[in-house]
């Protein structure tokens, strides 16, 4: 018994003792990617391993998710999460896996949703696209990533509260979705703060849906001032296989909570667009049963459009 308890404390300890695996089931460019390649210069500073970036992008991140419990659970190959994705995708279709499978350890950041225009559009408002939805329906193309992800939701709520209709047109990540807008694919895309920030002027928001105006944006209203009852965007954590020990998946929390905490990584995040959150393992069931709460209302409308 003895040996056993100090070979599993060996272990823990141990870890990681190679460079770990950090599968992104998008393509290139988007989101997750992007804030996955901001995490590694600091988990090689808390670790002292490297964190390799892969790819495996395919039905809105259900092809990785489908397979995350297929991989070893020796905490050396991890997967980005995001929500709503694991979340609608077992609502609303067979995506080869169930929330209940996708053993998350931390929740990072939250980016807000936001309807985004390319600078020269005719849209100057919300209320613009508005107008426009409402002379001709389904003639606004509206772009965003994936489907049942937040920019689909986003664009649900959005005819909810205002009564129109646009044709949403999903793209297979963030990146992709910047591409259609800037290169006139879509007429209006629903985005994030983040990519207002980083296309800079090539694009103007609209709104933003937060609570209240985001910092990095003080002149752009929110929905909820202008009568549209809609605050959501996108959460992106970690996952493991389920295989993997209790033990490990703590320590791999503890990192990613080590990593958000570095002032330098909160500041490079923030100056971005993107909200750091801390969700640890040890909060993350009450946290996912919040979620898939708020998901709920939305799912079914969702459904009728598959």
């Amino acid at each position: 018994m003895a040996t056993t308890l100090t070979m599993s404390a060996t272990a823990a300890f141990a870890w990681p003792d190679g460079p770990v695996n950090y599968i992104i089931p998008f393509n290139a460019g988007g989101e997750s990617d992007i804030t996955a390649r901001y995490q590694q210069p600091f988990f090689k500073k808390t670790t002292g391993q490297d964190l390799i970036v892969q790819y495996l992008p395919g039905a809105g991140g259900a092809q990785a998710w489908s397979g995350l419990n297929g991989y070893n659970g020796d905490g050396m190959t991890i997967m980005g999460t995001n929500l709503p994705h694991i979340v609608l995708q077992p609502m609303l279709q067979d995506p080869g896996y169930q929330t209940g499978d996708i053993t998350n350890v931390y929740m990072f950041h939250f980016t807000p949703d936001a309807l985004l225009v390319q600078k020269d559009s005719p849209f100057q408002s919300v209320q613009d696209v508005i107008d426009a939805a409402t002379q001709n329906p389904g003639a606004v193309i509206a772009g965003g990533t994936g489907t049942n992800s937040a920019n689909h939701v986003a664009n649900q709520v959005f005819s909810n509260e205002t009564g129109v209709q646009t044709t949403y047109i999903p793209y297979s990540g963030t990146g992709a979705t910047e591409s259609g807008l800037l290169g006139g694919e879509v007429d209006v895309l629903w985005g994030y703060t983040t990519v207002a920030a980083r296309q800079a002027d090539a694009v103007r928001m609209l709104a933003v849906a937060t609570e209240e105006r985001h910092p990095l944006f003080p002149d752009v209203p929110t929905f909820k001032e202008l009568g549209i009852d809609m605050v959501g965007g996108a959460y992106r954590g970690i996952a493991v296989p389920s295989s993997t020990p209790e033990e490990l998946r703590q320590q791999l929390s503890n990192t990613i909570g080590q990593i958000n905490a570095d002032p330098e990584f909160r500041k490079r995040m923030e100056n971005d667009g993107y909200a750091v959150i801390d969700v640890p393992y040890a909060e993350m069931d009450a946290f996912m049963a919040d979620r898939q709460a708020a998901y709920e209302s939305v799912a079914e409308q969702l459904k009728s459009q598959n």
